[in-house]
């Protein structure tokens, strides 16, 4: 799967998959070859798709070579560079800054975990860098890439931990 920025704007793309071109909205802060935590950019590069987290309340039974985890009350993702569980999940309540992962908008109905910046994992450098649902008119993202539910839908069943997303320019 191959991400290319959209010609006039930088904060959407195009996503290159299977024969598909699929609309997808990128990081507020373009793509960066260099990420750092908070600059909102989608990372310049390869990362490996790891599993999906699914809203079982908001979505039908689905189907994925990815390991689809559900996801609970309690599950975050901790954002801050300092703390011992930067870049990883974490159980809330949670004392550093994180990132709630049962959100309150449909974003995270399904979340798939991308190896950004996991191993080796450098503080600062980007966190909850993630592959989701877009917002309606494919708004930016903190830095993700993000496509519509139908086109997630879709890709779903086509998708297993061998699978590479790869931003380019």
């Amino acid at each position: 799967m191959v991400v290319r920025p959209a010609p006039l704007d930088q904060r959407q793309g195009l996503l290159c998959v299977a024969g598909r071109v699929i609309r997808c909205a990128l990081g507020r802060g373009g793509i960066k070859t260099i990420k750092r935590e908070g600059d909102g950019a989608t990372p310049l590069g390869s990362m490996r798709l790891m599993h999906a987290f699914v809203r079982r309340d908001r979505m039908r039974p689905l189907f994925s070579g990815l390991s689809l985890k559900p996801i609970g009350e309690d599950d975050g993702w901790c954002d801050a560079p300092a703390d011992r569980n930067y870049n990883r999940p974490v159980s809330l309540p949670y004392k550093a800054s994180h990132e709630r992962m049962r959100r309150g908008d449909h974003l995270y109905d399904v979340v798939i975990v991308l190896d950004a910046n996991m191993r080796p994992r450098k503080r600062g450098m980007g966190s909850a860098i993630f592959f989701h649902l877009a917002r309606p008119g494919y708004l930016p993202t903190e830095g993700c890439v993000a496509i519509s539910r139908r086109d997630l839908e879709w890709l779903l069943p086509r998708l297993s931990p061998k699978t590479v997303l790869t931003v380019v320019r």
